[in-house]
């Protein structure tokens, strides 16, 4: 069975545009590699099917590593739930004691990313009642420090 440069070119626009349907923006670098596909069969129409996929799957997983190599490069560093740059420097209310090898929990006035009270941990010991200001994101702890 042999597949034809046109049936590439239509996998490639289902693909490119189901990313509309699914927002992850991995289909259309799928999309384009089958696209790129089609390219190599009308030019060469004698390459086989083995050698089709394989291309497919060669430039599809090579775009999406460029994509996040170069594009996305600190992607794998997300938090989970919330930002840096949207957490650091709040100020909140230490609901629970925390210590350096005990994690808290503070209570801010307006919720972040869903919630208004987060795990948190610190340097020293702060008794609960204390506000703390928010220095760093740590995984899906907060580390707080006396104001």
């Amino acid at each position: 069975m042999q597949i034809e440069w046109w049936q590439w070119a239509v996998a490639g626009i289902v693909l490119v545009l189901s990313e509309l349907a699914v927002p992850a923006f991995v289909l259309v670098w799928f999309g384009l590699g089958a696209l790129v596909v089609a390219l190599i069969v009308a030019v060469l129409p004698q390459f086989g099917v083995t050698a089709q996929l394989s291309v497919w799957l060669v430039v599809s997983v090579g775009l999406v590593a460029l994509w996040f190599k170069i594009f996305k490069p600190n992607f794998h560093k997300t938090r989970v739930g919330m930002s840096d740059a949207n957490v650091i420097g709040e100020v909140g209310l230490l609901t629970r004691d925390v210590a350096p090898f005990q994690n808290g929990e503070v209570r801010f006035q307006k919720p972040m990313v869903g919630s208004d009270v987060w795990p948190c941990m610190a340097d020293e010991a702060i008794p609960a009642g204390v506000r703390v200001k928010v220095l760093t994101v740590e995984g899906s702890l907060l580390k707080v420090g006396k104001i």
